[in-house]
């Protein structure tokens, strides 16, 4: 059997051969996904240089500006974020999406700073606002679509993020073991301030832990909405009152990954939809799954 055959038959069949997906404008593996893993225990409000690549997008809109979605920095010159932070049906025509705000922590101050435990204080530094030169929404993501499939975009920053305590990127999901991986059953976390394009949540970078669902059984769910759930969509959460609504639209699901020697965290779905009220019993929160994108995020990427 011949190479060529033996590949058309793996595609007829359905096997998949997942490699490692690699750029050399990502981040490596040491230098991105670092946060303060040993205090992600309990509790929902971060440390200020917890999740550190945590950005807010703001917009330009009649009467000021706000900040109505997240995302996550993935490299110096890149946010990972939804696409329906770009164009979808629910943000106003009249709304510009204009910059990019990362190292923030409270967004009702001036200087954020939190107790040391020793009756003094650790301040963060200033947040940094970057403007936006370029959005690139997944070509095949249609707004009108119930589904909300390929709900996925990149934005482009007009000059380098600054690496500091406070700002870093976090990992994409390349390695061949994260492409394989079944996240079910596995608590993941979600974080932001719960910007969505109608409300604001908080002021101050929250955390959750969600619980992954396999998507058989959330699709049972939401067919009684009428969405179908492709395998570009995953689910998490579920709980009365615990929902990505503790995170913004755009925002991650972070998974924390020990490889050998190495532990770093890495962006594995970004936030969707989910249902309304969000934090309804039964109910996951509907998030895109980032692997199954990993190949279209490198392919968008330029210096």
């Amino acid at each position: 059997m011949s190479v060529k055959t033996a590949a058309t038959l793996c595609l007829i069949l359905g096997f998949v051969s997942y490699a490692r997906l690699s750029s050399n404008l990502l981040p490596t593996f040491k230098q991105c996904g670092q946060s303060a893993q040993d205090r992600i225990v309990g509790g929902e409000t971060t440390d200020l240089d917890e999740f550190p690549w945590m950005a807010l997008i703001e917009y330009e809109k009649p009467n000021g500006r706000g900040f109505y979605c997240g995302g996550v920095l993935i490299n110096k010159r890149y946010v990972l974020t939804a696409a329906h932070c770009l164009k979808g049906k629910d943000l106003p025509r009249t709304w510009k999406l204009s910059s990019v705000r990362f190292g923030e922590y409270n967004t009702s101050s001036v200087k954020d700073c939190l107790s040391d435990g020793a009756g003094g204080f650790d301040c963060s530094e200033p947040p940094v606002d970057i403007p936006v030169e370029e959005r690139i929404a997944h070509e095949k993501y249609n707004p009108l679509d119930t589904n909300q499939y390929h709900d996925i975009a990149l934005l482009r920053l007009s000059r380098d993020a600054p690496y500091t305590a406070y700002i870093n990127p976090i990992c994409l999901p390349i390695k061949k073991t994260e492409l394989q991986k079944d996240l079910t059953g596995d608590n993941l976390f979600v974080a932001g301030w719960g910007k969505t394009e109608s409300k604001s949540e908080s002021d101050v970078k929250l955390k959750l832990k969600v619980p992954v669902k396999s998507n058989s059984e959330c699709s049972s769910v939401y067919s009684a909405a009428r969405v179908n759930l492709g395998k570009g969509q995953m689910c998490a959460g579920g709980q009365k009152g615990k929902d990505s609504c503790r995170g913004d639209s755009g925002g991650p699901l972070m998974s924390l990954v020990q490889d050998s020697d190495e532990v770093y965290w890495v962006v594995s779905g970004i936030v969707s939809f989910g249902p309304s009220p969000c934090g309804m019993q039964g109910w996951p929160g509907v998030y895109t799954r980032v692997t199954e994108y990993a190949d279209w995020i490198i392919s968008k990427l330029k210096p």
